[in-house]
């Protein structure tokens, strides 16, 4: 019975012992897992930073890989920016020539649009164009100095003026107008004054007839009225003022040094008076000399670079060419070279040109006069058609009202 007791007492002791022991097992292992905790708690920043630092390391790898891979391939890519740069410049150049081929076309309808006063209509020996220069300061100066008027009753005073046409048309224009100069700085003859006190006034001249009527009455229906931008004046003459009226004016144009240039001029500015419904400009392109034909009866052909004229309608231009030109040089240049009166009388004698005119004095000057009557058409009845353009002085006299008050 000792003995039992004693076994179950070591039994026990073992028991408590082990229990002991699992205790402090089981502590030691929660001891165990909460330092675990803590440090773990503690080294996730370390990890933090661990992982920071692999993404920094990634990125920067990556980078270097990039600019490896952009240094290796910057041949290919260096090709595809040309070629895009290429196709937006070509992109840009179709866009920009659309664009001004746009413009081109629509600019001259514009300009068309613009400009009233339009002779394209008209046949091109029945009109002309003389340009005169008027000096604003002058008449400023004038009605307010002189006459004491204030700046605003000079103004409306200078709207009004309406020049005549001797005025306008005088081969040595009076105070204040003036012969209108092609210099890039031109002053006035009379006072010095600057071009912004210059006012340019364009006269047209249309010669009436049928070949004009239609096409100048038109014109003279579509002009505005509004402040009297345009004045249309009208004269009568005789047909023999109206040809050297025409005649002076070419001479005033022409060039008399240059023998080759002057006398084609001449010639065309006859025939496009003479038929002024043929387009004479592509009849005189490229044209070199000018001859009487041997075959042609009337009318006129053209060879190559040689135009043919009939022989009365080549005596014609003779009569002009020395008429325009013997005033200018001793005797009359001609396209048979220097002629004197004489000479050209005995020229169409002998041509057969006289007689074809019925022209039988011996006089040269009753010859002369004769061969002018018929050329001009002498007496008989003519009309004169002056349009005035005035708007430049209408749009200068406002810019120096302005500038004066």
């Amino acid at each position: 019975m000792a003995a039992t007791k004693t076994k179950r007492n070591t039994s026990t002791q073992k028991a408590k012992t082990a229990a002991k022991s699992k205790a402090a097992g089981g502590k030691a292992k929660t001891s165990a897992k909460k330092t675990a905790k803590a440090s773990a708690v503690k080294t996730k920043p370390a990890a933090g930073a661990k992982g920071a630092a692999k993404k920094t390391a990634a990125k920067s790898a990556a980078a270097t890989t990039k600019r490896t891979g952009a240094t290796k391939a910057s041949p290919k890519g260096a090709a595809k920016t040309a070629k895009g740069a290429a196709k937006k410049a070509k992109g840009a150049a179709e866009t920009s020539k659309k664009k001004s081929s746009k413009g081109a076309a629509e600019a001259p309808k514009k300009r068309v649009a613009k400009d009233v006063l339009d002779f394209a209509e008209f046949p091109a020996g029945t009109f002309t164009r003389q340009d005169v220069t008027l000096c604003l300061a002058c008449i400023f100066r004038l009605f307010t100095n002189q006459l004491g008027l204030a700046p605003r009753t000079a103004y409306n005073e200078i709207r009004r003026y309406a020049p005549s046409v001797a005025e306008l048309t005088s081969r040595n224009p009076q105070r204040p107008f003036f012969k209108t100069s092609e210099e890039k700085n031109p002053h006035c003859p009379y006072c010095e004054a600057p071009k912004r006190w210059h006012a340019r006034v364009a006269v047209h001249r249309v010669e009436g007839g049928k070949a004009s009527d239609a096409a100048r009455r038109a014109l003279v229906n579509k002009l505005p009225s509004k402040d009297e931008q345009f004045q249309v004046h009208e004269e009568k003459r005789t047909a023999r003022q109206v040809f050297f009226e025409w005649l002076e004016r070419m001479g005033q144009e022409l060039d008399f040094e240059d023998d080759a240039a002057w006398m084609p001029q001449a010639a065309r500015a006859y025939l496009e008076r003479r038929e002024p419904k043929t387009d004479w400009s592509s009849v005189f392109d490229g044209l070199r000399a000018v001859r009487r034909s041997q075959r042609l009866e009337e009318g006129w052909e053209r060879d190559g670079a040689r135009l043919f004229l009939a022989p009365a309608l080549y005596n014609d231009v003779l009569l002009v060419q020395y008429l325009v030109s013997r005033s200018h040089r001793h005797g009359g240049r001609t396209f048979e070279g220097r002629l004197t009166l004489p000479e050209l009388v005995r020229r169409m004698r002998y041509g057969g040109h006289l007689e074809a005119q019925g022209i039988t004095d011996r006089d040269q000057f009753d010859i002369l006069e004769q061969l002018v009557e018929r050329l001009t058409g002498g007496d008989e009845p003519a009309r004169l058609h002056f349009i005035i353009d005035r708007r430049e002085l209408l749009d200068r006299v406002k810019d120096v009202y302005e500038r004066h008050a």
